[in-house]
């Protein structure tokens, strides 16, 4: 059975690619709203975010830290999150998502599954950014990493169970394309063979969300 190159696996073009996806959803969302092409590129950001927390689970030397890195990114993010993109202030970033996804796995490794159960109910009770499937998303990609075969079932058909009820973008007799499910664009990203590693700043990597978001705030007050 082949086996993905998980342990050689570089995150840091994908999570370039992530942002720029991000950065398109959230300018289709905030002003672009008929620009549905501006959404399908960014139903790529959050499964690329969530197969990086899946690696960092893999090679961090400690996961405690990396989840406060998270919680605290998610904390300053909060506030430009409402105000750039229009939220309540109940509902969290989708940094609680992937600290979430982080605390689930974790959970597993450690065979603490109270933990685990945790942070698959949190978002059960507590709106978050894609909710409990962006926690489940998590957990799924590093349930089958290391196996190719698998993470190309198991992904697609995630997508499409993902795709659930959101909007139509395609129908053809008995076959429908909905918004979410083009997630499954991701997936040839995350099985693209890379050999060189790319060094992203950390301080891009992590800032990336909260400027983006209170960029576009900004925008909003002059337009």
């Amino acid at each position: 059975m082949k086996k993905h190159s998980w342990m050689n696996e570089d995150t840091g073009l994908l999570g370039l690619i992530a942002i720029a996806c991000m950065i398109c959803d959230h300018i289709g969302a905030a002003f672009f709203r008929q620009a549905v092409w501006l959404r399908v590129i960014g139903r790529v950001a959050f499964p690329l975010y969530a197969w990086g927390v899946a690696v960092g689970a893999e090679h961090t030397r400690d996961w405690r830290r990396y989840a406060l890195r998270l919680l605290i990114l998610g904390v300053i993010s909060q506030p430009f999150y409402m105000f750039g993109m229009n939220h309540r202030f109940n509902q969290l970033n989708v940094l609680a998502t992937l600290l979430c996804g982080l605390l689930a796995i974790e959970g597993v490794k450690e065979k603490k599954y109270w933990l685990t159960a945790a942070a698959l109910l949190f978002p059960c009770f507590v709106t978050t950014d894609y909710g409990v499937c962006g926690v489940l998303l998590v957990l799924l990609l590093w349930g089958v990493r290391g196996n190719t075969p698998a993470l190309c079932l198991c992904y697609a058909a995630f997508c499409i169970f993902w795709g659930g009820k959101t909007s139509v973008l395609w129908t053809r007799g008995a076959v429908t394309l909905r918004l979410q499910t083009c997630a499954v664009l991701a997936l040839p990203l995350m099985l693209w063979p890379r050999r060189a590693r790319l060094k992203v700043p950390r301080a891009v990597a992590y800032g990336a969300y909260p400027a983006h978001l209170a960029a576009i705030w900004l925008m909003k007050q002059f337009l």
